[in-house]
């Protein structure tokens, strides 16, 4: 496996459209003859799942006053909140057909060299959450695209815990399943749970510790590393400009609607919003933390102009790998929550 530092001229990158931009690049363009390990950290910023309504998501107002980056990734799941104090790790690597949203395959090797530095209560729980004490110090996430799958996920280790309600604006239905009364009472750092060694330890050695534990190795000199060229960095700030920084891609349109409708499902949150004309859907939009492997535009327009009641929804609905777009959900469930 090899690791790339996402450093350029010898200076560590802190900036969250920049990050993106390098995974997306060694995970589409940059193909290796084994698997890739990435870690970066982003600088105060939501990152918001490829199918969420960012509007939704988001507190603007607390964003804008707090100068805090808002960037949509490529991968489905939840909006976190990252900073200094977080670290987020990525494994790249063939799409074997049957890793997709095995979390436990790709959040192993971390919760081992978590268990080594003395966070031994740390197990990943749920879907796709690694938690301690029941609280959740890691989301994760997977994207798989041209044979080609990326895992990644955030570690807290010392975030602005007190932030995170005060930018993001999760569903209530989100907070009730989970038996919980707000996002700051189920979420915690690392840090407390470390040994006495690590007690106080930065970002940055924090981060050696995980490289020596993950690559087995004494000494960081040992690792395989893969330095990215001027020729990566150029393609990578393209990707940057078309996508990450780009505020029709993290923000999206946000037309109006006239039906919302909204449920968590074991998928996932799932969330239509749709316009209706002459009993036929017009404009459709499908949100949520769903994990999905393909593009959810497919649903939307296979579902554009189609009569809306029971019978023609379900046709086209069974006509397609609802698996593959949204999870373990049904035509049945889905067919349910449009007309509800």
């Amino acid at each position: 496996m090899y690791y790339v530092k996402n450093q350029k001229n010898g200076q560590e990158i802190y900036d969250a459209t920049t990050n993106l931009a390098i995974e997306y690049f060694l995970l589409n363009e940059k193909k290796l003859d084994e698997a890739i390990l990435l870690f970066y950290i982003n600088e105060n910023a939501i990152i918001i799942g490829k199918n969420q309504n960012t509007y939704e998501e988001i507190n603007q107002d607390a964003i804008d006053e707090l100068g805090v980056q808002v960037v949509r990734r490529f991968s489905g799941g939840g909006a976190v909140y990252q900073d200094m104090g977080n670290i987020c790790f990525c494994f790249i690597t063939e799409d074997d057909g049957n890793s997709f949203r095995d979390f436990g395959k790709f959040t192993q090797p971390v919760i081992e060299a978590l268990h080594k530095m003395g966070a031994s209560g740390a197990q990943l729980q749920g879907r796709n959450d690694l938690l301690i004490d029941g609280k959740k110090f890691s989301g994760n996430a997977m994207y798989s695209n041209n044979g080609r799958l990326t895992a990644h996920g955030t570690l807290m280790l010392d975030l602005d815990v007190e932030k995170v309600p005060l930018l993001l604006r999760p569903k209530e239905e989100k907070i009730t399943s989970k038996g919980i009364k707000s996002v700051r009472s189920r979420v915690t750092n690392i840090m407390p749970y470390l040994n006495e060694d690590y007690q106080g330890m930065d970002i940055l050695s924090f981060r050696q510790v995980l490289l020596m534990n993950i690559f087995q190795v004494e000494d960081l000199e040992d690792i395989k590393e893969y330095v990215l060229t001027e020729e990566d960095w150029n393609r990578i700030e393209e990707l940057r400009t078309n996508y990450f920084n780009n505020p029709n891609w993290n923000y999206g349109k946000n037309p109006k609607f006239q039906i919302k409708q909204s449920k968590r499902t074991v998928a996932g949150q799932i969330e239509f919003s749709l316009n209706i004309e002459n009993n036929k859907i017009s404009d459709i939009k499908v949100n949520g933390d769903f994990f999905g492997l393909g593009d959810i535009a497919d649903v939307e327009k296979a579902l554009t102009g189609v009569a809306y009641d029971r019978q023609s929804l379900e046709v086209v609905l069974n006509s397609l790998n609802l698996k593959r777009y949204f999870g373990n959900v049904d035509t049945e469930e889905l067919v349910d929550l449009l007309l509800k």
